[in-house]
């Protein structure tokens, strides 16, 4: 069964900064675009970033550019989004999600991913 797993989340203040991790334990991530996205009470899933799974690309929405970064890291099996100058309004539960996207310009799409995790809430405190 395909799993991802997130992990890394919590209640910071704003300003802070937290790193989030993805891994799968039944298959390589590398092999994938690896989304994140999130979701806030009474709000709409919203993607936040993605790395491609061709070329190692990053996207990005503009709420979070230059504040979070997205990596992988192939001997861990992980991909990473680090956040950094939190803001209330990114209070959110935060997904991962993994799929082979046919055109890495639909990475904010949901329908475009395969495999998703069961979320990790992020809690910033203003």
């Amino acid at each position: 069964q395909v799993q991802l797993v997130e992990s890394g989340g919590g209640l910071v203040q704003a300003g802070q900064s937290l790193r989030l991790s993805c891994t799968a334990s039944t298959f390589r991530l590398d092999y994938y675009a690896v989304g994140w996205f999130r979701q806030a009470p009474g709000k709409e899933r919203e993607a936040v970033s993605c790395i491609s799974g061709n070329d190692g690309s990053t996207y990005y929405a503009d709420s979070v550019q230059g504040r979070f970064t997205i990596s992988r890291d192939n001997t861990r099996n992980t991909v990473y989004l680090q956040m950094t100058n939190l803001a209330a309004e990114d209070t959110a539960v935060y997904y991962c999600a993994a799929g082979n996207l046919l055109w890495d310009r639909n990475w904010s799409q949901p329908d475009e991913y395969d495999y998703w995790g069961q979320g990790t809430q992020v809690t910033v405190s203003s």
